[in-house]
């Protein structure tokens, strides 16, 4: 393949402006934001089914609390009637009377155990309502952090893709220079050597490898017609070369 050294030449600049939009594709992918925005999305996700959960708690504690002081009020109301008997006189039978009074201690030993029941319904109502608002608190701090980070994220994916940008629109220009068949030959090569399909030969190593050329290739090379595609033995990039290649 031949072409003009100065559309050789121009191949390195492509080469850099490739090389740096590699650089910035894998920039993006990779910034630390994305990370920690996924952390906090994932934290937010347990948080929130934590406080759902809590707060489904806190729920069936209040109905429990209900029932336990509908039960309170009802052995009361029952204690307070047999009290009023006992009181009004009308139960004269000694059998009776000390029936009704064996009833009326054994409601308010029942009052006392349902009483105790209610307390320790509120104790645990009190610590799921604690674990609610901690978790809530936690939330909101979770909330604010996820957005300082998406903030940070947007701002870095803007100003990559700024830059992008630019140099997309540099690579185009630089494009124009470089004949069809020998771009082609390019950006096959650059599919299959990691990004890079063009290197200088700089003090008679390969840029691309970075390998020093045997003798024999060199002086291959060297006798080369100026507008010759010469490839690296080693690597198989395309080789340009320039004043420092050490021919």
């Amino acid at each position: 393949m031949k072409a003009a050294p100065q559309a050789q030449l121009r191949l390195i600049d492509l080469q850099e402006l490739d090389s740096t939009l590699d650089r910035l594709a894998h920039r993006r992918r990779t910034l630390p934001e994305l990370a920690e925005v996924e952390r906090l999305e994932a934290r937010l996700t347990e948080l929130r089914d934590a406080i759902v959960a809590a707060e489904t708690e806190v729920g069936d504690l209040d109905r429990e609390q209900r029932k336990a002081e509908q039960d309170v009020d009802q052995v009361r109301a029952r204690a307070d009637r047999d009290q009023k008997r006992l009181d009004s006189g009308q139960v004269t039978s000694a059998k009776d009377l000390s029936g009704l009074q064996a009833e009326i201690a054994s409601l308010q030993r029942r009052q006392s155990d349902l009483e105790e029941v209610v307390l320790e319904i509120m104790e645990r109502r009190e610590e799921a309502d604690g674990r609610v608002a901690a978790l809530r608190a936690e939330r909101t701090e979770a909330e604010a952090e996820l957005g300082a980070v998406t903030q940070r994220r947007d701002g870095a994916q803007k100003e990559i893709d700024e830059e992008g940008g630019a140099t997309a629109a540099a690579r185009t220009a630089v494009a124009k220079d470089v004949p069809g068949d020998l771009l082609a030959l390019y950006e096959k090569l650059r599919g299959q050597f990691g990004g890079v399909g063009a290197a200088k030969l700089y003090r008679g190593a390969c840029q691309g490898c970075h390998l020093a050329l045997n003798t024999v290739d060199l002086n291959r090379i060297r006798s080369a017609a100026e507008d010759e595609v010469v490839r690296c033995e080693e690597c198989r990039r395309i080789l340009v070369r320039t004043p420092e290649s050490g021919l």
